[in-house]
């Protein structure tokens, strides 16, 4: 079954982690109330300290779910999961007890340090314990990550036959697709060899379909030849599939600003990561874009008016200009400017804006050159279809001629579109060409890569200076 791997370390760790949430509750209730070390006047009732004790335990499973502590760990270090435990609960715990502040300074300061100790060694051994539980599983074959091997035959070979020597990494060769089917003969010739089992395999011209049908859970490529694009392709299509991909270090610099690096077993992957934002990163992204598009549109709402009126005396038609674009998982929806250009029918062919584009107003170049005719847009990032910072969404026909150059292009769709990006806060160029898409897709994946508030926080300031310059397409 796909996602079994992952499936069985969420639920070892969902029960591991109750369990040790309860047990470290109960030890701090006894400790408090019942082993005479705290002096205490009001001992809780049973049922109220069970109640209590369900309330915290949903609050704990909450926060690490939030904090992203049930995604797949089977590539990281031991080190790297403890110490986000520690982490995590040591935030948790300075909430908790700014919650009880009212019991007293001196008693709040050693029950968070307690709180803190118990919570979070009672979660490590837990966690300790599941991955020695998740060891036995994969050595024994009860759960493994099916895995399709992309190279050259003896590369592919090469790591088949490590899986199946150490199993305890977990993986299962599902499949092979070799780089060229000139290689089909070198491939049967290996396997017959050494005189292993059928292994399933195709080559890249059938790499979409072979993907899809294989129901894996990984992609490992293993091939450093230089057909980039196609590599590039079978990654793309990977993510679709929400398939994990890994690479070999040498073809670093061809995903350079999508990929993050694991080791797995002292062997060094890169890995392309599907899941670009926690929960909670989400959800305060989400949040952050109601209450800033809110305020934006509420407190500039005078000045909204009047170049509303400004652009209806300057030219006849709509004040609003409406236009097709590409968002979040393909998702199209219409995108909301103040109309900077004349009236005219649409053109039949979707095309990006000229610099100079003749079909500008007088005041709809101001608007432009300062950036004004995007303020519509954040009732677009108020009902969701895009976000204050993120990737700039384009027009679909257009979308689907880059994605037959640039497979990997539909990567920034996972995505929300934003207003500004950090390629529009570093660079000034309204070139279209498919040069130009490569160099601008190495910033979108930085951004997707490197997501955090306070880079949000720096690309708004940048782009409020570059608004002062008068930075926009005229």
């Amino acid at each position: 079954m796909k996602n079994s791997s992952i499936y069985s370390q969420v639920i070892t760790r969902l029960v591991s982690d109750t369990i040790a949430f309860s047990v470290s509750y109960f030890f701090l209730y006894y400790l408090r109330f019942h082993s005479g070390i705290i002096p205490t006047t009001i001992v809780p009732s049973f049922s109220a300290a069970l109640f209590t004790g369900i309330v915290l335990l949903i609050y704990w499973l909450l926060v690490f779910f939030f904090a992203g502590m049930y995604r797949n760990w089977h590539l990281r270090s031991p080190f790297d999961e403890i110490f986000a435990v520690w982490k995590v609960c040591f935030v948790a715990t300075a909430i908790i007890v700014l919650l009880i502040f009212y019991e007293g300074e001196r008693f709040t300061r050693m029950m968070f340090v307690l709180h803190y100790l118990f919570q979070s060694t009672a979660v490590t051994i837990g966690r300790t314990i599941c991955r020695r539980i998740q060891v036995k599983l994969r050595a024994n074959r009860i759960v493994s990550i099916p895995t399709i091997v992309v190279g050259c035959p003896r590369r592919a070979i090469d790591f088949y036959e490590k899986a199946e020597r150490f199993v305890n990494w977990g993986y299962r060769v599902a499949g092979i697709i070799l780089i060229n089917k000139n290689q089909i003969d070198e491939f049967k010739k290996i396997v017959a060899e050494k005189n292993l089992n059928e292994i399933k395999f195709d080559t890249l011209e059938n790499a979409d379909s072979f993907l899809r049908e294989s129901n894996a859970e990984e992609v490992v490529i293993t091939s450093d030849q230089t057909d980039h694009d196609t590599l590039f392709r079978i990654a793309s299509t990977a993510v679709d599939c929400g398939m994990r991909v890994t690479i070999e270090p040498d073809l670093y610099s061809i995903f350079t600003g999508q990929t993050r690096t694991q080791s797995l077993y002292g062997i060094p992957l890169i890995e392309i990561n599907t899941q670009l934002l926690k929960p909670w990163q989400e959800i305060a992204k989400r949040l952050f874009d109601i209450v800033f598009s809110f305020l934006v549109l509420l407190i500039g709402l005078p000045l909204w008016i009047i170049i509303a009126i400004i652009i209806k005396l300057d030219s006849p038609g709509p004040v609003i200009y409406k236009q097709p674009r590409v968002g979040k998982n393909g998702k199209v929806f219409m995108i909301y400017k103040f109309r900077s250009m004349r009236s005219e029918p649409v053109p039949a062919k979707q095309t990006w804006t000229q610099v100079n584009d003749p079909r500008v107003t007088k005041f709809g170049r101001f608007i432009r050159k300062t950036h004004l005719d995007e303020i519509p847009q954040f009732w677009n990032v108020l009902i969701g279809d895009m976000s204050v910072v993120g990737p700039r969404p384009e027009q679909p026909k257009i979308v689907d001629e880059i994605i037959k150059e640039v497979p990997y292009y539909k990567r920034r769709h996972l995505v929300r579109p934003g207003i500004t990006g950090w390629w529009q806060v570093k660079y000034k160029s309204y070139e279209f060409s498919i040069d130009e898409i490569r160099n601008r897709l190495k910033d979108d994946f930085y951004y997707i890569e490197n997501f955090s508030l306070k880079l949000d926080f720096e690309i708004i300031i940048r782009t409020i200076m570059l608004v002062f310059r008068g930075h926009g397409q005229t």
